[in-house]
């Protein structure tokens, strides 16, 4: 089946506000709608390196921005311990503070001494919605340390790095940071196992601090995918990098929200989609088919300057594969902030209850979590009956 837009209802380019009247389109638009099926982007590595920053939905978070709840004492206990972490940072990198890095990947630097025994970072461990991301992003603006020596990416965009550039290189390229921070940590399988374990043993032997995030305790990374216990040296090797905190809470994103809006009907998401400047329109399955002929590390490049993403025809997704993609794809949507507008099933049933009750149930309520409140922004795109 060919990837196309979402039927247009008889719709067609914009061109006159007499066509516009006579269709019942908005004449804010002037072309047909944008296709994330259309887009197949070429990511080069240098920009993978040059955007490990705090996305723009944590651009401007600060510890000071952070709301603890109340009846979570461990949110402002983690709020103290982050501030001092970071202040902690100040001092000279493991290589030296006179350090320079040469080139953009850092060849020519010398070789590092060995960073002192124990923990050389923080775990971030609670559900989804405690905040845990927005704790992470202000670590990296309190670090005492100039951009270009601190790393922000999530688990996923940090093993596309390794693909990209290659393992010595990424070690080259990391090896002169003050600090490195992974959001949302997960194992998949045994060679991404194997694969961080290393790297992050390469990276604490350089000097360089880690701070992660996750919704499962270093301990248990990898459980119930694969045969964790096989793995069990990794996994603990692992785990003596970081001092555990873990973070309570109720999901921030619905404490006192109202429910979020049920999906459109198809003319509704493809009217909006038409009348809103830089939106997108797609059929539902055809994107998710889409998506697998485009690697994971292009989500983010997929969504480059889309003001909206309007699907139709949401229907639950076939199989894990399908399912861990659209994951990826509900973050970098999240992460810039792209209101998303639906038509077809709502987002609490994209997932079947065995995914929801399998191994990777808490990424599948993460993105229940940040599609419904993508859902809510997009509620200004449907005009008022």
């Amino acid at each position: 089946m060919s990837c196309s837009l979402a039927r247009p209802l008889a719709w067609g380019t914009v061109s006159s506000s007499s066509s516009s009247a006579a269709s019942g389109i908005s004449p804010i638009a002037d072309a047909v709608p944008l296709s994330l099926c259309a887009r197949a982007p070429h990511v080069p590595a240098d920009r993978l390196v040059a955007e490990m920053v705090p996305p723009p939905r944590f651009d401007s978070v600060r510890f000071g921005t952070y709301l603890p709840d109340p009846n979570q004492p461990s949110q402002t206990e983690a709020v103290r311990v982050l501030e001092g972490f970071a202040a902690g940072l100040g001092g000279a990198h493991a290589s030296g503070a006179g350090s320079v890095r040469r080139g953009f990947f850092g060849f020519g630097r010398g070789k590092a001494p060995k960073a002192p025994a124990g923990p050389r970072g923080v775990y971030l461990d609670g559900g989804y919605g405690v905040g845990k991301t927005h704790l992470l992003a202000s670590l990296w603006h309190a670090t005492p340390a100039e951009p270009a020596l601190k790393a922000f990416g999530t688990f996923v965009e940090l093993t596309n790095l390794v693909g990209a550039l290659g393992f010595q290189q990424t070690v080259q390229t990391l090896s002169g940071h003050r600090l490195l921070c992974i959001d949302e940590f997960e194992l998949d399988d045994p060679g991404d196992t194997v694969l961080v374990s290393t790297l992050l043993g390469r990276l604490v032997d350089a000097g360089v601090a880690l701070a992660a995030t996750s919704n499962t305790l270093p301990g248990k990374l990898g459980e119930g995918r694969f045969a964790s216990a096989d793995f069990l040296r990794e996994i603990q090797g692992l785990s003596a990098h970081f001092r555990s905190l873990r973070i309570d809470g109720e999901d921030y994103r619905h404490r006192g929200l109202p429910e979020a809006p049920a999906p459109y009907s198809e003319a509704q998401v493809t009217k909006a989609a038409y009348a809103t400047a830089g939106a997108s329109l797609d059929d539902f399955p055809h994107l998710l088919e889409h998506l697998a002929k485009v690697h994971p590390s292009r989500y983010g490049a997929l969504t480059d300057g889309l003001a909206a993403v309007c699907l139709t025809d949401v229907q639950p997704v076939p199989d894990q594969s399908t399912a861990l993609r659209l994951v990826v794809l509900a973050d970098r949507l999240y992460d810039r902030e792209v209101p998303v507008l639906t038509s077809g099933r709502p987002f609490d049933q994209l997932f079947s209850e065995e995914m929801l009750n399998g191994g990777y149930r808490k990424k599948y309520f993460r993105a229940i979590s940040r599609l419904t409140a993508l859902a809510r922004d997009a509620k200004g795109l449907v005009e008022p009956h």
